[in-house]
């Protein structure tokens, strides 16, 4: 099942602009999203940059997103437990770390060219029961066999343009 993945700030394989990048104010886009299985327990959001040197470069973890969020607005703090908005209410997510070491976001920031940044959304059929902080591979890990649905929306961004 498909999740279709959205941002007001940049259309599918478009340009990410520059202030949701390193070379600006390198904070994290706004998404949006719908069509979330109702057996859903909770939501992963993984952004990374495939096209990086050294192999794929983890730039945002957030996981035990509830499932009733549908949207996360732009400029998210980079605690490692976040309060986000949706449907009324208020609701806590956990970040985990990218690969700068930092929780939260971490925007586009390619050494040359041009790279893709794909954001996959996935609707699990549990919490990944992880604490706040946890890394990529513990999230993945925690993932498997849950996933019951995602989405992807994929950017581009060039530095010096």
């Amino acid at each position: 099942m498909t999740i279709p993945l959205t941002s007001p700030a940049f259309e599918e394989g478009a340009d990410i602009p520059r202030n949701y990048t390193c070379d600006g104010e390198d904070i994290s886009p706004p998404l949006s999203w719908s069509g979330v299985p109702d057996q859903a327990r909770s939501l992963v959001l993984i952004c990374d940059d495939p096209d990086a040197p050294r192999g794929t470069f983890t730039h945002w973890v957030l996981y035990d997103l509830p499932p009733e969020v549908t949207r996360l607005p732009e400029g998210l703090p980079t605690d490692q437990t976040i309060r986000v908005g949706s449907g009324g209410g208020k609701h806590e997510a956990r970040q985990g770390k990218n690969d700068f070491r930092k929780p939260g976001y971490g925007g586009p920031c390619p050494p040359s060219g041009t790279h893709r940044y794909l954001f996959q959304l996935f609707a699990l059929d549990s919490t990944t029961g992880l604490e706040p902080g946890a890394t990529r591979q513990q999230v993945e890990r925690a993932m498997l066999g849950h996933v019951l649905a995602q989405g992807q929306l994929m950017g581009r961004y060039t530095r010096g343009r």
